[in-house]
C-alpha cells in the first residue's frame, strides 16, 4: 500500500467523474482516500442544491458505498479543533480541521 493519503475535500467528491477516478486510485492502493461525514454532508447537499433533482436517497446510498469500498475512509475526532481555525472562508475550517488531525494532505480543487 502506498504512504501517500489524501483527505478528499467536497469539491473532488462532487463531481462523479472526479470522484470516480480517486475512488480507483484508492481501490488500486495508489493512494488512500480519506474523508468525513462533513465533506459527504457538503458534496451531497451542493448536487441537491445545484441539481434538485437528484434523489437524496441515491446519493446517501453513494455515500455508503464510498465508505465500503474505501479502506479506513473516514476521519472522526476533529470537530473541537474547528472552532480554533481562522481561514478566509470560514465554511472550510471542517477541513482543515481533519487533516490537522489525521495529518494528511487536503485534494482540493482551487476555485477561481
Amino acid at each position: 500500500m502506498t504512504g501517500f493519503t489524501a483527505l478528499l475535500d467536497a469539491n473532488i467528491l462532487y463531481p462523479a467523474p472526479m470522484r470516480d477516478i480517486f475512488l480507483q486510485l484508492a481501490a488500486d492502493d495508489v493512494i488512500r482516500a480519506k474523508w468525513t461525514e462533513d465533506i459527504h454532508r457538503e458534496w451531497m447537499n451542493a448536487l441537491i442544491r445545484n441539481e434538485p433533482h437528484r434523489d437524496r436517497s441515491t446519493l446517501e446510498r453513494t455515500r455508503d458505498h464510498m465508505d465500503q469500498a474505501t479502506r479506513d475512509c473516514l476521519v472522526t475526532g476533529y470537530e473541537t479543533l474547528i472552532p480554533t481555525l481562522d481561514l478566509p472562508d470560514p465554511d472550510d475550517r471542517h477541513v482543515l480541521a481533519a487533516a490537522i488531525v489525521g495529518r494528511y494532505v487536503a485534494a482540493t480543487r482551487l476555485r477561481r
